[in-house]
């Protein structure tokens, strides 16, 4: 019941007894009025309250749809960091594996170049070592030790070794001869192979039909020879190239007497060079 009615309700019943005296109607008019006052004033503050809750209520909503935009946009952008960084990450790794092949190959390449040098440094070494050991027969002009395409060679002239259109040595061969041999016999980890070469003037006889034979018949001669010096014979051939392989032209003396020579060449050992292994894999299959 509302506060209206409750005040109506006294003033009926004073109208029904009919006993209702001026002032105490006035009163209840007056108590009826401040009724009504409070009511409305209740009324309006109740209204402006629940203006005051809605407006509240849409700030918070606002707030809310505010946050969650920002939520959103943070999720979007960390996806798309997550997704960048592993992008990166797929680029490192691939960089990584790429690095690491690369490592490798400069690993090996430096490992290939250090056994290079030490094989180069190696056949220095060694061309040092038979300076030092002919040293006295280079000195007397009696030989001369080279480097020819990238093998070590004792040059003897035939001049010195054997008479014209002879394969038998002079008494000066035989003693030049002997050196050598006895230097060689100091080097038994290496093989030789002795060499007869001749100048272009050709030869003819029923001993030496050619070139070929007389070169070849020199070369042999010296390897027996080096053999009794002391030589191991399994470390030695013997080989003729005749007039083939000049060291001069043969249009003069001296071009010649340069070209009638005896090499002593000292056998690469194959072992010791890059892809031995794969040559060897190769004729063994």
């Amino acid at each position: 019941m509302s506060s209206r009615i409750r005040l109506l309700v006294p003033l009926l019943a004073l109208f029904v007894t009919g006993c209702v005296p001026k002032k105490k109607y006035d009163d209840l008019l007056s108590q009826q009025a401040d009724a009504q006052v409070r009511s409305q004033q209740a009324l309006s503050a109740s209204e402006s309250a629940n203006q005051d809750l809605k407006s509240a209520l849409a700030q918070e909503q606002a707030q809310v749809k505010d946050l969650g935009d920002q939520i959103a946009a943070l999720q979007a952008r960390y996806d798309g960091d997550t997704a960048a960084l592993r992008s990166e990450k797929a680029e490192l790794l691939k960089d990584k594996t790429r690095l690491k092949a690369s490592v490798e190959e400069v690993t090996a390449a430096l490992n290939d170049l250090a056994q290079r040098k030490a094989q180069a440094e190696a056949r220095v070494a060694s061309y040092k070592d038979m300076l030092a050991r002919f040293q006295t027969l280079i000195d007397a002009g009696r030989l001369q030790v080279k480097i020819v395409d990238g093998r070590m060679i004792v040059v003897l002239a035939t001049d010195v070794l054997f008479d014209s259109g002879k394969a038998d040595l002079s008494d000066a061969g035989k003693a030049a001869i002997a050196e050598v041999g006895a230097v060689l016999a100091q080097m038994s980890d290496r093989s030789f192979q002795v060499e007869g070469h001749t100048d272009n003037v050709p030869i003819k006889t029923a001993q030496y039909p050619s070139n070929w034979e007389l070169g070849s018949a020199r070369a042999v001669t010296v390897v027996r020879s080096l053999v009794e010096a002391g030589v191991d014979p399994s470390h030695v051939s013997a080989a003729s190239y005749s007039e083939y392989r000049p060291v001069s032209a043969n249009d003069s003396k001296e071009g010649k007497a340069a070209n009638r020579r005896i090499e002593i060449v000292v056998v690469p050992d194959l072992s010791q060079l890059p892809g031995f292994e794969e040559l060897q894999a190769l004729s063994n299959p």
